[in-house]
């Protein structure tokens, strides 16, 4: 008898201490991947901005998890979306650059949620070249999609809608959910269009930051040293960011994006680019570096203003599931397709592995998972998004999918200490559009490695603790011989274990 007490203390002292219960399994849960484009992590309140406000965006993080170190594999819209949806690096899922027809008929993971039960969906931007596959209803926009009066793609029909993108792709998303089959949890992905070039806010926003001055990126006058990628770049605001197509200084209002306005919109649209900001651009007649500062001003006021209603229409969907009763079983996860540049080195875009677009946006709400206002450090990437959500819903993960279930990282006991402490990353994309040297190399806590390729060829390697904004190019520095062996040995590994074949030969022909 006392052997016998003494295992079940036991028992219970190991339940107490692993968290093991035998209690039934947790129902599986609504998931809502809210999936902007092009939306800064240095544009966002909860990650500290001070450039402006996002409630509703931070209202998520405030009961849920932000990741401080989410980072991609590709910083590039297409092929970002490739890998939410396969969990596998660009050269593994065949989608390495934009603009091109990813297979959709490869091993998606929202097929595997349909097979064990999940009604899925995926409303908005899409970008990715074919019709999409593994979703019950999809309705997509086409290609990168108008901000205005935008087509919508359906499996029957294309249809051009009237009103404005973010607000229809709201509303397109609450009108799935009061339609869908209730006896099944859902997986809907809202494709934000917010906030790509070239930055039409909704009107109810034009001007709404026209009382702020922003101040210069430390980094606004960077002189690229010792960087031959970001030497021959372009995409500066200076030379690359144009006055009447992204700035709306003159705009022709009567063809390519403004030719689908109705005569409402138009009208307010020339009433503030015309009647206040391209007067003032006259006005001023500026030229050098003030030139190049008004344009920078412009530029966040535009951008942040579409990011506006890009938030405001998140409250809209939180909303909506607090009012109907579905917030308590609803994972709601907010990303963007990777990072952008918010004028740091006298950029806007991404592509390059320097923080501003390596690392992204993520924070996760997951009712009875995650404990409010928590931050997690470790180093995640977008090939995790699909195993993790997976998991959540209780499917097997398929054992090519390259990613790791980050759900260990949400639990508040589990060990940490076993997680990834390097990152991998692989850009493509050259010339066009940018003229960014592909690239490859490795991320830790402290360092940035960073192996150019082609016409750039040459590495870069960086402290992140002594040189966060990445101006001090170290690589063949004294003293840096030990740290760049191991971050080559580390990358080496690397490459070997996501079978990079590309990155492998031209790390060895060096």
């Amino acid at each position: 008898m006392k052997t016998m007490k003494r295992l079940s203390w036991l028992l219970l002292a190991f339940i107490s201490q692993t968290g093991f219960s035998q209690q039934q399994p947790r129902q599986q849960p609504n998931i809502i991947f809210i999936f902007s484009d092009d939306h800064a992590y240095q544009a966002i309140s909860a990650y500290g901005s001070k450039l402006t406000q996002t409630p509703n965006i931070d209202r998520i993080a405030r009961q849920g998890v932000l990741f401080r170190n989410a980072l991609v594999t590709n910083s590039i819209c297409g092929p970002s979306r490739a890998t939410l949806l396969t969990g596998k690096y660009s050269h593994i899922n065949g989608y390495t650059l934009n603009e091109k027809k990813f297979n959709v008929g490869q091993q998606l993971f929202p097929k595997l949620l349909q097979q064990n039960g999940y009604q899925t969906a995926w409303i908005g931007k899409w970008h990715l070249g074919n019709l999409p596959e593994g979703f019950d209803f999809w309705r997509i926009l086409n290609n990168q999609g108008q901000y205005y009066n935008p087509d919508f793609i359906g499996p029957r029909d294309t249809t051009r809608v009237e009103g404005y993108v973010t607000n229809l792709i709201t509303q397109f998303s609450v009108d799935w959910l009061n339609h869908r089959d209730t006896s099944k949890p859902f997986f809907l992905v809202v494709g934000e269009k917010a906030t790509h070039r070239e930055w039409l806010p909704d009107i109810q926003d034009l001007g709404a930051y026209d009382d702020k001055t922003f101040p210069l990126p430390a980094t606004f006058r960077d002189n690229y040293k010792n960087r031959i990628a970001a030497q021959n770049q372009d995409m500066t605001i200076d030379k690359t960011m144009r006055l009447k197509e992204d700035l709306k200084v003159h705009a022709n209002y009567e063809k390519g994006i403004y030719g689908r306005f109705t005569p409402a919109q138009k009208e307010a649209f020339k009433a503030y680019y015309e009647g206040k900001v391209s007067k003032e651009f006259d006005e001023k007649k500026l030229t050098g570096d003030a030139l190049v500062e008004w344009k920078y001003q412009r530029y966040l006021k535009d951008y942040l203003s579409t990011a506006r209603s890009l938030d405001r229409n998140i409250g809209a969907l939180l909303d909506y599931l607090d009012k109907n009763g579905l917030a308590e079983n609803t994972v709601v996860i907010y990303a963007s397709d990777q990072g952008f540049y918010m004028g740091e080195h006298g950029w806007f875009d991404k592509r390059f592995m320097y923080e501003e677009s390596l690392r992204t946006p993520f924070i996760i709400k997951y009712p009875g998972v995650t404990k409010p206002g928590t931050t997690v450090n470790q180093l995640m990437l977008n090939i995790d998004w699909a195993p993790t959500i997976l998991q959540m819903a209780g499917v097997p993960v398929p054992a090519d999918i390259q990613g790791t279930s980050f759900l260990p990282l949400l639990e508040q006991n589990a060990n940490k200490a076993s997680w990834r402490k390097a990152a991998y990353y692989h850009y493509y994309e050259f010339p066009e559009p940018h003229h960014v040297y592909p690239h490859f190399g490795v991320r830790t806590e402290q360092y940035t490695l960073v192996r150019f390729y082609g016409a750039g060829d040459s590495w870069e390697l960086y402290d992140l603790k002594k040189d966060p904004h990445q101006v001090n190019n170290i690589y063949g520095s004294k003293g840096t011989e030990k740290i760049t062996a191991e971050l080559k040995a580390t990358l080496k590994k690397l490459i070997l274990q996501y079978n990079d074949q590309e990155a492998l030969k031209i790390l060895e022909s060096h």
